[in-house]
């Protein structure tokens, strides 16, 4: 009976030839499929499909098929389940990625993006998987050229490998370190990520460098058989150690100007200050309206102010005037071609390196005390409740009759009395009511304690101090945010089935569930709990409370660092998704164009849209949100290494101390520490540990050891002694006290 029914269930397959196809039939149907469409990338049931396959047993068969063909190297798998042609006789072209710790690749490039920019092609998205390069197999190229890649023959379990055959394209390339100079023999040292190697220097290209400076070097050259690449002096910063000299170096390492082009200063010095009587006449004129400035107490460039005033139904008027930067700055200028291409302000720990040229970001542009300006600005009228009952946006003449920095702003909110006192007062009440609507509504409450540093006439560091955001700040903050937000509704919000034109957004998506809930594992060990389930509101909410909780608590820095790490990062796009952490349905940055170029773009776009503009091309201003958004991080990775140097700095003279820390990083290669009172953050090193051998658990925030299991965890409280203070490194080492 068994053999009968077996018989019978045989018969009833479908009689179709590919089901009926033995073995070496289907691997040569299979194999005749891919190399009919060598870039297709398909699985089984694609494949399945394709040659007509439709019994689950023939369907099993096909997909071991392919893994078999993957194990001959005749297919490829992308990733799990997913197959293409194994091209290993074919030359890919890409973009070549160079690593100090050797760890070389080569990221692909498609056709489309082969033929694209340079720009576009450091831009590349990835296609497949990277090509991992040997050194030896390197051919010498460096980080960013376009080089041509041979696949090597790929082993089980093993990454992707290949050979440079041709460097395409090379990217010119400066690296920046500590030159030395000996016996007539020349080299730089370099700690950069992209470079393990020292760059040979002919004593006639040292162009006035001597032994001891920091310096940028251009590679000239790279020969075949030489260990290391031979470079020449292209500018020299100074003596290392000097302040100034590493500030520069810190900016020439992230690839960032140090100095304006003399054609932009120039050009700059030819826009006339003075206020035409016509360009008066077309704005709206708050000249007799108490205004006023709340900034740091260095800050040169004001670009923003209020003004207010009670109107006679009892409502507040309040103005938010933003310095009208685009009525200096025409588009396709010199000037805006720099500003463009920089895209935002640097702020190292001593300095400031401007978006826009000195004459327009401290002078013409900045809405200096008791001077006439040009504004683009936004003015409400609000009732007691902090409700907008009316808005508009549009250009002003304005003069203002006082600059505050936030303590003297303070001053008056605490004690009630002062310059500007009814203002202020009714300003700081709006906006704390203004506060805790936005919280309500789902707003994540990020209010990190700034660290500081007292710096000499040297710009050496005396002193660490925390800036902690008091109401002058919160009260500047909320207008702001509801300036930039009424702006981006004026624009994005319209009416059912109509299009909104071309804007550009800040945008922020929603945190990364799985970094969240990792998040939520790693607050149970302090004794807190959050809610990853439900609503957006619901979730902000939990979040929030956690940020309440920890207020003052040994691990408060450690929890907000971690919260964070789960957020996404905002950036600047035409796609309008949205402001997750601000709870805005519709966000942009337009309070802030003398230091940031997208400020500048929004006011453009209004501009146009206001007087009755057609719609702008969206690529195009894509690009840009792209190049805006690449370059706040750059800034960004600027200034936290300044700060990283400062640090090294002020603790150089402290090397043998003691200091209560706490572990603020785990990683496969030893902890990262945060002193408790400086705030100041470094490494011990995982062969500077127990007598064990530790082992990183990823999920657990931990290193475990293997016989005795002492574990080390995120969060832990921890004494340390420093050992060592790198200022090449920017690194501070420390042992277990």
């Amino acid at each position: 009976m068994a053999g009968k029914k077996a018989r019978k269930d045989r018969k009833s397959y479908p009689k179709s030839g590919a089901l009926m196809l033995k073995k070496k039939r289907l691997i040569q149907t299979i194999t005749s499929l891919f190399q009919a469409s060598p870039k297709a990338v398909l699985n089984y049931k694609q494949v399945c499909q394709m040659i007509g396959i439709e019994h689950s047993t023939q369907k099993v068969e096909v997909a071991r098929t392919l893994q078999e063909l993957c194990w001959a190297d005749f297919l490829r798998e992308l990733d799990p389940g997913r197959y293409r042609l194994n091209r290993q006789d074919e030359d890919l072209v890409g973009l070549f990625v160079r690593r100090a710790n050797g760890k070389h690749r080569v990221i692909v490039l498609n056709e489309q993006e082969e033929e694209s920019t340079d720009k576009k092609a450091e831009a590349a998205e990835e296609i497949d998987e990277p090509i991992y390069i040997s050194e030896r197999y390197s051919g010498h190229a460096l980080d960013g050229d376009k080089v041509k890649v041979k696949l090597l023959p790929r082993r089980r379990g093993k990454n992707l490998s290949g050979e440079v055959v041709e460097i395409i394209e090379s990217k010119e390339q400066s690296y920046v370190g500590l030159l030395r100079v000996r016996k007539g023999v020349a080299f730089l040292i370099t700690e950069s990520r992209n470079l393990d190697n020292d760059i040979f220097i002919p004593t006639q290209r040292l162009n006035g460098g001597k032994d001891g400076d920091k310096v940028i070097v251009r590679i000239l050259e790279w020969p075949k058989e030489a260990r290391n690449p031979v470079g020449e002096v292209v500018e020299v910063l100074g003596a290392a150690g000097e302040n100034s000299a590493e500030m520069h170096a810190i900016l020439a390492e992230f690839g960032l100007p140090i100095r304006y082009p003399e054609a932009v200063v120039e050009a700059a010095e030819e826009i006339p200050a003075e206020i035409p009587a016509a360009e008066i006449a077309k704005r709206e004129d708050f000249r007799e309206v108490m205004t006023f400035t709340i900034d740091p107490w260095d800050a040169k460039d004001f670009d923003d102010a209020l003004s207010a005033r009670m109107l006679d139904n009892g409502n507040w008027e309040v103005g938010v005037h933003i310095a009208d930067v685009t009525h200096y700055v025409k588009r396709d200028s010199i000037i805006d071609r720099e500003a463009k291409t920089r895209a935002t302000s640097i702020y190292l720990v001593d300095r400031t390196i401007p978006m826009l040229p000195e004459r327009l970001c401290n002078q013409i542009c900045s809405l200096r005390p008791m001077e006439e300006s040009l504004c683009f600005s936004v003015i409400f009228e609000m009732n007691e409740e902090a409700e907008v009952v009316r808005s508009r946006v549009c250009r002003t003449i304005i003069k203002s009759d006082r600059r505050f920095t936030y303590e003297e702003a303070q001053e008056v909110i605490e004690r009630g009395g002062g310059d500007c006192r009814e203002e202020i007062l009714a300003l700081n009440r709006l906006a704390q009511l203004l506060r805790q609507k936005r919280f309500d509504a789902g707003a994540i409450n990020f209010d990190r304690h700034e660290v500081k540093f007292k710096l000499d006439d040297e710009g050496r560091p005396l002193g660490v101090y925390f800036k902690v955001a008091t109401a002058s700040n919160q009260l500047i903050e909320e207008f702001m945010l509801l300036a930039n937000r009424t702006v981006a509704e004026l624009i994005g919000k319209t009416a059912p089935r109509v299009k909104a034109k071309t804007f550009v957004y800040r945008i922020h998506d929603l945190p990364d569930p799985e970094k969240l809930d990792n998040f939520a594992k790693f607050i149970r060990r302090f004794g807190h709990k959050l809610n990853t389930d439900g609503s957006r509101q619901k979730i902000t909410r939990s979040i929030n409370s956690l940020l309440d909780n920890v207020q003052g608590k040994p691990e408060e820095n450690l929890v907000e660092t971690v919260a964070l790490r789960a957020m996404q990062k905002a950036k600047y796009s035409t796609d309008n998704i949205g402001h997750y952490g601000l709870a805005f349905d519709h966000y942009t940055h337009f309070t802030s164009p003398i230091r940031r170029y997208p400020d500048m773009m929004v006011h453009r776009l209004l501009a146009r849209y206001l007087s009755g503009g057609s719609s702008v091309n969206r690529l195009e201003q894509e690009e840009l949100c792209e190049h805006c958004s690449s370059m706040e991080q750059v800034a960004a990775n600027a200034e936290r290494a300044s700060i990283k140097y400062k640090q090294v700095e002020f603790m150089r003279d402290k090397v043998g101390m003691r200091f209560d820390a706490v572990i603020s990083n785990v990683t496969e290669w030893g902890l990262y520490v945060e002193l408790n009172d400086s705030k100041c953050e470094g490494l011990v090193s995982l062969q500077d540990l127990d007598n064990d051998y530790y082992e990183f658990d990823a999920e657990n925030y931990c290193l475990v050891g293997y016989h005795y299991r002492h574990i080390y965890r995120l969060g832990d409280p921890i004494k340390v002694r420093l050992i060592n203070a790198n200022m090449e490194r920017r690194q501070l080492d420390f042992e277990l006290a």
